[in-house]
């Protein structure tokens, strides 16, 4: 696959478990909870040093999925990629929750080639036609990465709120929509419909160009994979996770790289 410098970074960026890079990744809603009679929102997505600011890298959108409250997709509007950043506009027709979110599921391989190294990346539905067969010295690996965030038309859902039962999933126990500053929220994150225990969560609050320190909210999750964050103060917070295991779909894959990330916006009381 032939790709520019720029998006073959961004690629082997995204499929690195998101704790370990320096960028984040992120989609960030104009607002998240909304009332009236077709309301809109704009959503920002970028891979950036800073949160939530324009500084690195687009983040490419060609697998964006939003989820109506009733399970139906709705289609992105006014989509554009520049530079730092990609833009889209949703329309918000139904009342209650809508998730945003873009899901990438790749594998990676690298074998050597004529006394030199070659690299593939593409979904495992392809790996079997465009890598070859005999292959020298083939390494793969497969990642799925998750980068979501929530917004509500009037009255709070929970249809889109249940996982898929694939991958490193977050299980909202308090809804998205509904976080204050100064109260408790509860989460649950899953791999593969079943609790993920044991797992690192790193939540940090935007601004972060305009603060020395990051701040960061370090929990772990429990034998039931759930934590509990208490809010500082108001504003939007990226939340991310990620871990690695050996389940792969593709069968000369030996490790599962997942990664999730959402962005909450955290409401004064």
């Amino acid at each position: 696959m032939n790709r520019s410098p720029r998006l073959a970074v961004l690629a082997l960026a995204l499929m690195l478990p998101f704790g370990a890079q320096a960028h984040k990744a992120w989609l960030q809603p104009s607002q998240t909870v909304l009332a009236g009679n077709n309301p809109w929102v704009t959503v920002d997505a970028a891979v950036s040093n800073d949160l939530f600011y324009f500084n690195h890298v687009p983040l490419r959108t060609e697998n964006l999925a939003i989820v109506a409250p009733d399970g139906s997709r709705v289609d992105a509007q006014n989509s554009a990629t520049g530079k730092y950043r990609t833009v889209f506009d949703v329309e918000l027709k139904q009342q209650g929750t809508y998730r945003i979110g873009v899901t990438n599921d790749y594998t990676v391989a690298q074998w050597d080639e004529n006394g030199q190294p070659k690299r593939w990346r593409g979904t495992p539905a392809t790996f079997a036609t465009e890598v070859p067969k005999d292959a020298k010295n083939l390494q793969v690996s497969q990642s799925i990465s998750r980068v979501e965030t929530y917004v509500t038309n009037g009255k709070p859902s929970d249809g889109v709120l249940k996982g898929s039962g694939q991958g490193l999933e977050l299980v909202a126990l308090t809804h998205p929509n509904d976080l204050f500053a100064g109260e408790p929220a509860k989460f649950r994150l899953t791999i593969d419909g079943k609790p993920a225990v044991g797992l690192d969560v790193e939540i940090v609050r935007g601004g972060t160009r305009y603060r020395n320190a990051q701040d960061e909210i370090k929990l772990k999750t429990g034998n039931d994979g759930e934590f509990s964050v208490t809010w500082p103060e108001a504003g939007m917070y990226w939340l991310e996770t990620s871990s690695q295991d050996d389940k792969t779909t593709v069968p000369q894959a030996k490790q599962r790289r997942l990664g999730y990330v959402v962005t909450l916006e955290v409401l004064p009381q």
